[in-house]
């Protein structure tokens, strides 16, 4: 049953939310004998992860080992064509693969360095060797398991740049792994984003040790050719290794022989007479010497399974889990919590020192997928938790910039893309800046960097999806954003890209002021305002006026339904978000948004409408056919913009309704694809009970869901309480003390609680109460 079906008029509201909060709260209380009768916290927070959270229902998280944040090596199952993060609970297990994405869509990218174990004669290796499963695949921090119908057990560990594979066959069966360097994961729903394998080498020793290379090239960024090496060894020795060539799956060579290399499919077939086999891999993207320096480091010979997992564990409640402490003890929260917190590091890959393309002392990190989708929540928390990775990710992209011309908006495979909408490292760097990050940072290359995404429009990648500009870094419709202060229909996303390269202009001088650069901080401060040439004032829709809208070259409004976008993706006016969903994006102008539709009391009944069910045709059933979409970006803020009118309990109301409903600890978790994290981390921040305004200083206020305390770095922390009523529907702030002073804000800054810590006391109520009465408005600093 879908609650948010049972919710209609406005002045239900409470009501609705008060039955699903009861309903929700019942169905934890029945839920948790079940699951454990011993909910205190403990020091090992990694109990409370549950991999496969989000894994199913589109969310795309990766549910296999990966041994650290950041770690290069996400070792797990691949299960077919266009599964994104390789795992799919109901195909066949084709390899068990080092190198995966979490949580994004598109289409898949990485499942190469593979094996695959098979009982019996293996008669083609290029044939098909996937085996169904015997049961459910599991998981936890640092381990998986998969049992498969062939009668095998596999058990999953990993480092930082090598994997092992455990392998239990069944006893007196025929032991092989095959090892086909051609295997990567592929597309068929989108063909021309689909991985191609275009050649490969692999060389085995004296002793069985194989090392060697794969270049593939394609996937979500249509990037070129890039190679992986990899060098593997198993702890029994083989009855028998023979090397395999062909194409497609027919053999041209199959037999004994020391190696073979070429376009063709190539790879070996390892035989054992022993049922209990563990294979070590490392790898690296410099050589295949560097790949066994790197597993015979971080995995030496004779190293036990369980101490890869337990050294995993560790890492995860050093790293990441000891970060925010509570006394919460109920395990739906705890789990909601540490999984989140999880999910959102498992990308970008820390890939320092592995850097192919040039020699650098600066920190190198791939697989930022993408700041289209993280800059909003993700960035800024981890700005919070993990300030020194934060820190060398913008070294590391200003690095990119330095060597190749261009931010990333975002990169796999050490190639920039693709870009959705605008220049959105921009903003990272702006967020960065203001909240003082500084450190090795160098920012004056940060600000060129981010003046050449705002004057010089990059070459264009011919991206199939949309033919008009470069999707691959930079702002594709600059020429038309220069020229007329707004973007024409001769460039898909026109609307969309607007918005964007609006909140872009607005993060120069965030930068610029700092750097001294006052005229320019002016020019793009005026810039950042040209979001205002797309509103259409006669928009109209659901008694409403007043929506961005297409505009062409002679300055004219084209008609458009603000309840569609169309495809709503590359090639269409807006990209993943209608017209009403854009129309409340200029956070950094909505004091003048909030004039140009009608004032606070019109703001608050617009802004509400599209939070109301069966308003929009084009919506989605499973969140009742609401405007309001919590499985794409661009309404992550939407709950929360009631601030700025003055109705901070909507925001309280609207952003715990969202959490509540739908997200859950379920393989089907997450409303949407996790992206990189991008949604656990909205989730974190409705946890906290603030929401961040990337570029700004400024933090909107509703309410934690429980007490905690975040370990900002350095000795300093934020400590936030909750003291509340004992009822389920305590969610409203009835006051709250910022550092032990009363507080009638429903924003705060940086200063106030990150920059050398803090404290929030919040008491909270069944009831929304007028604490922010008389309270300053949260800043509009563009308007």
């Amino acid at each position: 049953m879908d609650l948010l079906n049972q919710y209609s008029p406005r002045d239900a509201s409470l009501h609705f939310f008060s039955q699903a909060m009861h309903h929700l709260n019942r169905l934890a209380t029945y839920m948790a004998p079940l699951i454990s009768t011993d909910i205190a916290q403990s020091t090992d927070s990694s109990q409370y992860v549950l991999p496969f959270l989000g894994s199913e229902g589109g969310g795309n998280m990766f549910p296999g080992v990966v041994s650290s944040p950041f770690s290069v090596v996400k070792l797990g199952p691949d299960c077919g064509p266009d599964a994104y993060s390789g795992y799919s609970p109901m195909s066949n297990i084709e390899a068990f693969s080092l190198m995966h994405e979490s949580g994004t869509g598109g289409a898949p990218k990485y499942g190469v360095v593979s094996q695959q174990p098979y009982v019996g004669n293996v008669s083609n290796p290029l044939g098909d060797l996937s085996s169904s499963r015997s049961a459910p695949d599991q998981a936890q921090v640092g381990l998986y398991q998969s049992s498969l119908s062939n009668g095998i057990t596999v058990q999953l560990a990993a480092t930082s740049h090598a994997a092992m594979l455990s392998y239990a066959f069944p006893a007196a069966a025929e032991a092989n792994v095959v090892v086909d360097v051609s295997h990567v994961l592929t597309s068929v729903g989108q063909a021309e984003l689909s991985q191609h394998y275009i050649n490969g080498n692999i060389k085995i020793s004296p002793i069985g040790i194989y090392e060697g290379s794969g270049t593939y090239n394609n996937g979500w960024n249509l990037a070129p050719d890039w190679t992986v090496y990899f060098c593997g060894q198993f702890d029994k020795t083989p009855t028998n290794i023979q090397v395999f060539s062909g194409n497609d799956m027919t053999l041209n060579n199959y037999g004994p022989n020391a190696g073979t290399s070429g376009t063709e499919r190539v790879g070996a077939v390892y035989s054992f007479a022993d049922p209990k086999i563990t294979a070590r891999i490392g790898i690296s993207f410099i050589s295949s010497g560097k790949a066994c320096q790197l597993v015979n480091d971080e995995i030496p010979a004779g190293t036990a399974l369980q101490d890869l997992v337990d050294n995993a564990k560790s890492n995860w409640n050093t790293e990441v889990f000891s970060k925010i402490h509570t006394p919460e003890t109920n395990r739906t929260n705890l789990q909601l919590l540490y999984s989140s917190l999880y999910g959102m590091h498992l990308i970008p890959s820390n890939r320092t020192g592995e850097n192919p393309l040039w020699q650098s002392n600066e920190p190198y990190y791939d697989d930022f997928f993408t700041f289209w989708d993280l800059f909003r929540c993700s960035t800024p928390l981890m700005q919070i938790i993990q300030p020194a990775a934060y820190e060398e990710q913008i070294r590391s992209i200003i690095d990119i910039w330095r060597n190749e011309g261009y931010l990333p908006d975002a990169r796999s495979s050490n190639y920039n893309g693709r870009s959705q909408g605008g220049s959105n490292a921009d903003n990272v760097l702006a967020d960065g800046y203001v909240k003082g990050v500084r450190g090795a940072v160098n920012w004056a290359d940060g600000y060129a960097a981010m003046k050449k995404d705002a004057k010089v429009q990059p070459t264009n990648n011919n991206d199939p999806q949309a033919p008009d500009s470069s999707t691959r870094e930079g702002r594709g419709a600059l020429p038309d954003w220069l020229a007329y202060n707004y973007i024409t229909p001769n460039y898909t996303r026109a609307v969309s890209r607007a918005i964007e390269y609006a909140t872009n202009d607005f993060a120069l001088p965030q930068v610029a002021r700092g750097l001294g650069a006052t005229a320019d901080a002016e020019k793009h401060l005026t810039s950042s305002q040209n979001w205002r040439n797309h509103w259409n004032p006669s928009a109209s829709s659901l008694n409403n006026n007043g929506f961005v809208v297409p505009r062409a070259a002679n300055g004219s409004f084209l008609e458009q339904d603000p309840l569609s976008c169309g495809g709503c993706y590359w090639g269409d006016a807006y990209y993943e978000g209608t017209p009403w969903e854009y129309s409340f994006a200029p956070h950094h102008d909505m004091a003048y948004l909030i004039n140009l539709t009608g004032g606070p009391e019109t703001f608050v009944d617009k802004l509400d409408t599209i939070f109301q069910p069966d308003l929009n045709p084009a919506g989605e059933v499973r969140f009742g056919n609401t405007i309001f979409n919590p499985g794409n970006e661009p309404s992550f803020a939407s709950p929360y913009l009631f601030n700025f009118a003055g109705r901070q309990d909507r925001s309280v109301l609207r952003s715990r309704q969202i959490a509540k409903l739908y997200y859950d600890t379920s393989p089907s978790g997450l409303p949407g694809n996790s992206d990189a994290g991008a949604m656990q981390t909205w989730l974190l921040w409705n946890m906290i009970g603030l929401y961040p305004l990337t570029g700004q200083t400024t933090f909107l206020i509703h309410a934690p869901w429980f007490s905690m305390a975040i370990d900002l770095g350095d000795g300093k922390k934020l400590a936030i309480t909750t003291s509340r009523e004992e009822s389920e529907d305590s969610i409203y702030v009835q006051s709250l003390k910022v550092n032990g002073q009363v507080w009638n804000k429903a924003w705060l800054s940086w200063d106030d609680v990150f920059a050398i810590g803090g404290t929030m006391d919040f008491v909270l109520g069944p009831d929304p109460s007028g604490w922010t009465q008389d309270g300053e408005l949260p800043p509009s600093p563009a308007s």
